[in-house]
């Protein structure tokens, strides 16, 4: 499965804007671009479609120019550079992307848009998976309920914040008691479905240790496009496109 190269080309106009380049800078050629600012709260390497984008102070870009994209996009080599300047990690991850409507099962369960079925599903699940996901603070969410309990017993969900007016950053979150049933995939679906009919590319990110990320979003018609790494700097903040890393 491909995307088709009109949705790359708004991949990459989003990207070039998330990374502060030119609109066209993440479509031009195979050469790699920088762009140094030496206010940067992150140092981060994104490869997306065979374009490379480095942006991070003038001595992240001057070292950077001597290492390969295979060096840059691992989280050690990023680390490693950063350390002296207070470096922390965010990790390595892949990113996809999906263009094609999903096809559902014959029936699944009913659908809640109720910001209190997503905080209800938090509750059931361990912290480090609610705080990872995020999906009670994200833009949009869709969560699937149990109809034959009182109350609605939540059973998984996933949601999407909205990246650039161009891009709907997925999450998801299954209860416990109901992994590897398909439920993350189904209410992954949903969400597909949802912010494609509100004119927005679906995008998902699993690190690169997360196998049923990674699984999740191929099984939900995700195409992969890249690899993303960062690192906080001393001092540093993040921003939208470091946030929710499944």
């Amino acid at each position: 499965m491909n995307l088709e190269p009109g949705t790359i080309s708004i991949i990459q106009l989003a990207w070039s804007r998330l990374l502060g380049f030119d609109d066209d800078a993440m479509a031009g050629g195979r050469d790699r671009i920088y762009r140094e600012d030496n206010n940067a709260p992150l140092l981060r390497f994104v490869s997306l479609f065979g374009k490379e984008a480095l942006v991070g102070p003038t001595w992240a870009v001057d070292a950077a120019r001597g290492l390969s994209g295979i060096e840059l996009s691992q989280h050690s080599t990023l680390l490693s550079m950063s350390r002296p300047h207070g470096g922390r990690g965010l990790g390595e991850a892949s990113l996809y992307f999906c263009d094609t409507l999903p096809s559902f099962p014959d029936s699944g369960p009913p659908v809640s848009s109720d910001p209190g079925h997503a905080l209800a599903l938090e509750r059931l699940c361990p912290p480090d998976d609610v705080a990872e996901v995020g999906l009670s603070a994200m833009e949009n969410t869709c969560v699937l309920v149990d109809e034959t309990s009182e109350p609605l017993l939540p059973l998984a969900g996933a949601g999407y914040d909205i990246w650039k007016g161009i891009l709907a950053h997925l999450g998801v979150l299954t209860a416990p008691a109901e992994r590897r049933q398909g439920r993350a995939s189904y209410a992954v679906s949903v969400a597909v479905e949802e912010s494609m009919a509100a004119g927005l590319i679906p995008q998902w990110r699993a690190r690169t240790d997360n196998v049923a990320s990674q699984r999740t979003a191929l099984r939900a018609g995700f195409v992969y496009a890249g690899t993303q790494t960062s690192v906080v700097l001393e001092g540093g903040a993040m921003p939208e496109e470091t946030k929710q890393q499944d």
